[in-house]
Order: structure tokens, then C-alpha cells, then sequence
């Protein structure tokens, strides 16, 4: 095993926009940063693409708006969601700011901002798999890794999660119980879908949704949740699932009907929605979709990353001098705790409502979604919850020179 021990303000594994943003704010306010990460940048990530306007505001802190809003992505003026029955209502992308959503990939997105992070001063590890945690005083302190076929362990103050639903890091001291999936999501970029243009559309059918938004290179982002019984019923193949499931929302038929795709189709299952311990242990906390999972019929989710990314460094931003002095770790863990909770547990509540609604019988759900179509009040405000914060003021990093 390799004897480096260096030590890190913060250590982030996950190189998505959670772990990402949380990097580059750290680094920008003068902490020194790791950020360890499985794949090797561009891949390609299951998701639905779909960058909500709020996002760019978090760009252009990040250093990355210029890139970004240039790198060939398709302006979204609409969402809109269609029922199982033909029942539609709208939400425009101007409620959420003066620019239109974006569609991008998540290839292009993240590799600008891990990009952006080594060009802040992050030390970035790639094609690094984390092996497991290193503890001290019944702490964590660090992330025992692999590189290079060789082993290193590499500690750090605090320790991040950013690896997503898989929570490769917290299941390592707090197990969740362990749940069947019972969802399924598919996702691939196709040629020669027709949806509306401009618009990201949202479809329902028997046991889950889809979304459809276009993207770079003239292509469509297609992803969309399934229930795990038909997805099994449909011998596992996208295709099939795509055809029997979710053609049966009329609109999904009629935009989908000459699509092919253009990319692998991946695959991942999903146990559970909603909120995670986000504080698993002392010195480990965690941001992005192993801290919550949003769903994604709010097209909040990349939004929600970066959000919690930058809360989650402007706390540690405020406790470093105490840390790096050997102070106790119980304020600073309440303080993200408490942080986290005020932003964003309205939304989760409402978003897990909002769930159970979408995926009721055909009959309540078409009514719901009439009512919301008849009252632009009603679709305004529900859209407004599912991503707002808090009316607190805002967190601001402090200046963190290296001690």
C-alpha cells in the first residue's frame, strides 16, 4: 500500500455537479480539496438532461456559464406534462428565471465542471475507486482508495458523499435496510423524436413517467421510471418497455413513434425517493442525490446538486478554522444538519404528496391535471415549492486562507 497521508480540508467522492460544486467553492474560498472520482471524464449519466433557469445563476458563480450556455445545448421555453388520458397543463421556464431551461448532457455538464474544479485548484483523482473509509478518535478521516492498481489512503477533515443513490460511502457506517427496487429507470438519446419545439415534455403512464428534452447535436433525451414488475414483464429490454409502457401515454405514441436511438440505453433501479441521513457519521456528510433523491418529474434535481453542494461548502466554509484547529465536530454537523433541513425539506415533503398524486388512478390524476391546466395561480405556486428554498438569507462563504 501506497504511504501517502495527506490531509485535506475536504474530501469529496463523486465528481457529478453535487461534488463538483461543493469542490470548487471550497477551493475558490481557499480550502485545499480532493476530489475522488470512479469513471473518467466524459461519460455518459443517467439522467433527464434537463437544466432548470435557476441553474445558471449557480454557473456563473462557478465560473462555467460562458461554457456551458455555448456548448451547443437546446433552449426550453416549456415544460409539459401530459396525462394518461390527454389531459395537459404547461409551466413556463420564465416562472424560474429570465432565461430558458437548457437541455445538455450530462457528458458535456460534468466535465465542465470537474474541468472547472482542477482549474480552481482541486486535486482531481480519476478512475479512482474508494475502498472504504478510515476512521480516528470515532471519526472519519479520510477515504482508503485504488489508483493505478495501487492502494492509498488519503485524509481529510471532513469527507464528503457525492456518489449518489448508491451512497457508496454513508452504507459503509449507517446501512440502510435494504428495500427491493421497485422502479426502473431507461434512459438514451434518440434521432427523429418530435416533440414540440422548445419544450421538455413530461409523460404519464401505468406505474411511472418520462421526459423527453432536446439536447446537443440536433438529439433528444429520453428517460424514463417504470415499474420494476413490467419492466420484467417486458424480458428487461428498453425497447419493449418503451413500446408497451410508456407509448401508451398518447402523446409519448404519437412524439415517439420514428425515434431510434443514437446511444447505449442505460439502466439503473431504484429503491426509494426522498430524504437521506445527510450527516451519516462525524466527519462524513453527505450532498446531492446520497443526501436526497428529488423526483424527477420536478426538474430539479441538477438544480438541487448544486444547491446542496455549495450549502454544504459554505458550512464547512464557516467551521474550517475551528476544524483545522481540532475543535469538536458536533456544532459543525448541526449546523449542515439544520442548514439542509431549512432548504429543502418543504420541497421533499411536497415532492413525496406530489408522487403519490401522479401515480394514483388514471381518473384523479387526469382531474388534477385539468385543475392545474384551468389555474395558472395553482401550477405557478406548486411549481415554485417544488424547488424554492426557504426565505432565510442566503449563506456566504467566508475566506478560508490555508493555515
Amino acid at each position: 500500500m501506497n504511504g501517502r497521508r495527506d490531509i485535506y480540508d475536504a474530501l469529496i467522492v463523486g465528481g457529478g455537479p453535487a461534488g463538483a460544486s461543493a469542490a470548487i467553492h471550497l477551493a475558490q474560498c481557499g480550502a485545499r480539496v480532493v476530489l475522488v472520482e470512479r469513471e473518467k471524464f466524459p461519460r455518459a449519466k443517467l439522467c433527464g438532461e434537463f437544466i432548470s433557469p435557476e441553474c445558471l445563476a449557480h454557473f456563473r458563480r462557478l465560473g462555467v456559464l460562458d461554457r456551458l450556455t455555448g456548448a451547443g445545448g437546446a433552449q426550453s421555453r416549456e415544460t409539459v406534462f401530459y396525462s394518461r388520458k390527454g389531459g395537459m397543463a404547461a409551466v413556463p421556464s420564465e416562472w424560474f428565471g429570465t432565461s430558458p431551461a437548457l437541455g445538455l448532457s450530462r457528458a458535456e455538464m460534468d466535465y465542465c465542471l470537474l474541468s472547472r474544479a482542477r482549474h480552481a485548484g482541486v486535486e482531481v483523482l480519476e478512475e479512482a475507486q474508494a475502498l472504504g473509509l478510515l476512521f480516528a478518535n470515532h471519526r472519519v478521516c479520510g477515504v482508503r482508495l485504488r489508483v493505478n492498481n495501487e492502494e492509498q489512503e488519503l485524509s481529510s477533515l471532513v469527507t464528503f458523499d457525492a456518489t449518489g443513490r448508491a451512497r457508496h460511502l454513508a452504507r459503509r457506517v449507517k446501512a440502510r435496510d435494504s428495500h427491493r427496487a421497485h422502479l426502473v429507470a431507461f434512459k438514451a438519446h434518440l434521432e427523429n423524436a418530435c416533440g414540440a419545439e422548445g419544450a421538455c415534455e413530461i409523460y404519464f403512464f401505468p406505474g411511472g413517467y418520462g421526459g423527453l428534452s432536446r439536447v446537443e447535436r440536433g438529439l433528444s433525451n429520453l428517460c424514463f421510471i417504470a415499474s420494476a414488475r413490467d419492466v420484467r414483464d417486458c424480458r428487461s429490454d428498453p425497447e419493449i418497455v418503451l413500446r408497451q409502457i410508456v407509448m401508451q401515454n398518447p402523446r409519448a405514441a404519437l412524439t415517439l413513434a420514428e425515434a431510434r436511438p443514437r446511444t447505449p440505453w442505460l439502466a439503473v433501479a431504484i429503491e426509494s425517493f426522498g430524504r437521506q441521513e445527510v450527516a451519516p457519521s462525524k466527519g462524513l456528510i453527505a450532498v446531492g442525490d446520497a443526501a436526497s433523491f428529488i423526483d424527477p418529474f420536478t426538474g430539479s434535481g441538477i438544480l438541487m446538486a448544486l444547491e446542496s453542494g455549495e450549502l454544504a461548502a459554505a458550512v464547512l466554509g464557516r467551521w474550517l478554522p475551528s476544524l483545522r484547529r481540532g475543535k469538536s465536530y458536533h456544532s459543525f454537523t448541526n449546523d449542515y444538519r439544520s442548514s439542509y433541513n431549512n432548504t429543502f425539506n418543504a420541497r421533499l415533503r411536497l415532492c413525496a404528496w406530489l408522487r403519490r398524486l401522479l401515480l394514483a388512478p388514471h381518473l384523479t390524476f387526469d382531474v388534477a391535471l385539468r385543475l392545474l391546466n384551468a389555474s395558472e395561480r395553482l401550477r405557478r405556486g406548486l411549481a415554485h415549492a417544488t424547488r424554492r428554498a426557504t426565505d432565510h438569507a442566503p449563506i456566504r462563504l467566508s475566506n478560508v486562507p490555508n493555515s
